[in-house]
């Protein structure tokens, strides 16, 4: 969006300005990145655009993928798919990675497959999920990329729906995978606190025994990081170890990606360390409350002149702990805005600017519905322009 509103700069002095540094943080990750998503700060950035296998971080496209259906009624969570033959041959056995256990002409719902792909990481459970919904998953892996696109995931590309070894296919960053688990996250809270949640799921049987078998969640942060819900584990030969993380604390969510970690065991105390770090490194400093207005915009055409430009949810700027700046916070918007206008919509952005920090960007949205002005009010909107 570009500046419009003049005078809409306007300083806001949280305390005596200081000098304070980036914190600074070492991993051995060859890639990592993390960004708060309170506030739109990215707090690391390591390799954050280098194009790398997903491993099963791919998954988590699936998921959303499933999730954007559900949320439109195009998919139901009691809807059950069978697992065909071939793929339960293809996805059967230690050769074939992480299992959900299924069995061949099994009738799965799509909950039951949405938590073997989440909790289970079952590449069978990815396959028949994707074969269910798209008849392939050569087209399933179309409406991957869609999604991908709709992101903005422009280093991402996605050629199967569980992140198998493909020969360079599919390709992901971390700044993508991010923004992938920020979506899901925004997008599909109720869906998203429902599976990634979960610490262990029980499904298929043991062979000559027949016992229920119970799988823990891979997610190194569980039980292990306060606040902790989500993301996505990944590994391959190829790939390495891998996460995509998010935790919240204090209403303040963070989401990590790292990648290429030599061990399971160097993965969760490098996920936890990264994790850690961002909550004790950097701090919130509240700007304003969910909302209260920021601001008034000119609107264009519309039964309103004015609309007013709202905080949706808690809005708070990131700083390095223990720091103190002059905070310099300006409101942006392609303008004037053109009528129709409903209320909660995206019409501008606040962005907000320390010595200490690169620009952060939060969304501010219209207080109230403004409709298209009628045939007089056009007539007089245009000679007001004229002469003006």
């Amino acid at each position: 969006m570009k500046p419009y509103l003049p005078g809409s700069i306007f300083l806001v002095a949280l305390a005596t300005p200081t000098v304070a540094a980036a914190p600074p943080f070492e991993t051995p990750a060859p890639v990592a990145y993390m960004i708060d998503l309170s506030s739109g700060a990215e707090l690391y950035a390591k390799d954050a655009d280098r194009r790398m296998p997903p491993a099963s971080m791919a998954k988590m496209m699936t998921v959303y993928v499933a999730f954007d259906m559900i949320k439109r009624g195009e998919l139901k969570e009691g809807q059950a798919f069978q697992v065909r033959p071939e793929t339960w041959q293809r996805w059967h056995g230690p050769a074939a990675g992480s299992t959900m256990f299924l069995s061949p002409n099994e009738q799965v719902s799509v909950e039951n497959l949405l938590n073997g792909i989440v909790v289970l990481s079952g590449n069978d459970a990815s396959v028949v999920l994707a074969e269910g919904i798209a008849g392939t998953e050569q087209a399933f892996a179309e409406r991957m990329n869609q999604a991908a696109k709709k992101l903005g995931m422009t280093g991402s590309r996605f050629c199967n729906s569980n992140g198998w070894p493909d020969e360079g296919c599919t390709q992901v960053t971390a700044r993508d995978l991010a923004k992938l688990a920020a979506a899901t996250i925004r997008e599909h809270p109720q869906l998203y606190k429902k599976y990634y949640t979960k610490t262990e799921f029980t499904w298929g049987k043991t062979l000559g025994g027949g016992a229920p078998i119970t799988q823990a969640n891979r997610d190194p942060l569980l039980g292990r990081v306060a606040g902790a819900d989500g993301l996505k584990t990944g590994h391959t030969e190829e790939a390495g170890y891998g996460f995509t993380g998010s935790a919240e604390q204090n209403g303040r969510r963070l989401v990590m990606v790292v990648s290429g970690l030599t061990s399971f065991n160097q993965r969760i105390a490098e996920s936890v360390r990264f994790m850690e770090w961002g909550f004790r490194a950097w701090q919130a400093k509240p700007l304003f409350k969910q909302g209260a207005r920021v601001e008034t915009a000119d609107v264009q055409l519309g039964d309103e002149d004015q609309v007013g430009l709202v905080a949706p949810r808690n809005l708070a700027v990131t700083l390095p702990a223990g720091a103190a700046s002059n905070i310099q916070v300006k409101v942006v918007y392609n303008g004037p805005l053109k009528a129709p206008i409903k209320k909660g919509q995206h019409v501008a952005d606040l962005v907000v600017s320390t010595p200490d920090t690169p620009p952060q960007t939060m969304p501010l949205v219209a207080d109230s519905d403004v409709g298209e002005a009628g045939f007089f009010g056009r007539i007089w909107a245009g000679l007001t322009s004229f002469f003006a």
